[in-house]
């Protein structure tokens, strides 16, 4: 069994989400400093975990089990998106770049 259409909507709809609150799982990533060996690294398992846990609930809600076909068509999906995530993490794209544009846009 392939994973649904739904469900390969769902898993890049959780993507979307972790990719933009990547922020605020790197902060939780620097609690755990300094007994951590890169926040990058910890924040990028942790957003993958998140989606994980997501794909299983999607299952458990339909009733189903994922198959080992399923799961491995849910790791080529966050291979596929992997830059995608551990670049949100390392350029977050967040207030400060658009401070620096009010602050442009104020001095003219």
């Amino acid at each position: 069994m392939a994973i649904s259409k739904e469900n390969q909507d769902f898993i890049n709809s959780l993507i979307d989400y972790y990719v933009s609150e990547s922020e605020s799982y790197k902060q939780i990533s620097e609690n755990f400093e300094p007994e951590i060996q890169s926040i990058s690294d910890t924040t990028f398992g942790i957003i993958t975990g998140c989606i994980y846990s997501g794909f299983l609930q999607a299952y458990q809600n339909q009733q189903e089990t994922p198959s080992a076909e399923d799961i491995n068509q849910f790791q080529e999906i966050i291979k596929a998106r992997a830059a995608e995530i551990k670049k949100a993490i390392l350029e977050p794209t967040n207030a400060p770049i658009e401070k620096e544009n009010t602050e442009t846009t104020n001095t003219i």
